[in-house]
């Protein structure tokens, strides 16, 4: 819906809760809202709220204290990394081209305080069970964070080039190879020349898949 669709009180609306969401990183009350706008029932902003989220301006949550969301916009205190594919926590699976060519194609909202750095962040969604001594399960989301180099111990996603697959296991560098460690003990380790190894990101946090 175009913005010149939009009634004067609803543009209102939207600025408002984008005004007050940006300086208390919460989003206001339905009476908030009417104060802002001259609309003294409740009912009355009700209904333009649901209008817009009809029109896809805003998304609410009906069961939540203060559920609105501005569509496309991250609230103040939050990051948004995107989910960009899967990592296979269990022997290398091939893909299609290289590793690092997923799309995202949607995105998960952190709290700040969870990310000790919030740049070049990914996440992948688990498949295996070879790292679940380490607490990465089947349907877990690993956050990585790109970089190119790793130490040894680190959880990493890497992508081994003679073989075109991928794969989530933790990285050693021992007398001239790379050692790719799994975390369950009825998997053994792979090793590799260090030059077919490309490292793509290491685990800075496991988000557990709870059933």
């Amino acid at each position: 819906m175009a913005k010149d669709k939009l009634s004067e009180r609803q543009q209102g609306m939207l600025a408002f809760i984008r005004e007050f969401t940006g300086e208390n990183g919460y989003p206001p009350t339905i009476r908030q809202i009417g104060e802002a706008v001259g609309i003294s029932s409740t009912s009355v902003v009700n209904y333009n709220l649901n209008k817009l989220e009809k029109d896809g301006y805003l998304t609410r949550d009906l069961k939540v204290s203060r559920g609105l969301r501005l569509v496309g916009e991250t609230p103040r205190g939050f990051v948004k990394v995107p989910l960009v594919g899967y990592i296979f926590a269990s022997e290398p699976v091939p893909v299609p081209g290289e590793a690092s060519a997923f799309a995202p194609d949607e995105a998960i909202e952190l709290t700040r305080d969870l990310l000790a750095d919030d740049q070049d962040l990914y996440a992948l969604r688990v498949r295996g069970d070879s790292m679940i001594d380490a607490m990465v399960n089947e349907g877990d989301i690993v956050v990585m964070k790109k970089q190119a180099q790793a130490r040894n111990g680190e959880m990493v996603a890497v992508w081994l080039r003679d073989k075109e697959e991928t794969t989530l296991k933790r990285f050693y560098l021992e007398n001239g190879r790379v050692r790719l460690q799994p975390a369950n003990p009825k998997m053994g380790p792979i090793f590799v020349d260090p030059e077919k190894v490309e490292v793509q990101g290491k685990v800075v946090l496991v988000l557990r898949q709870l059933n």
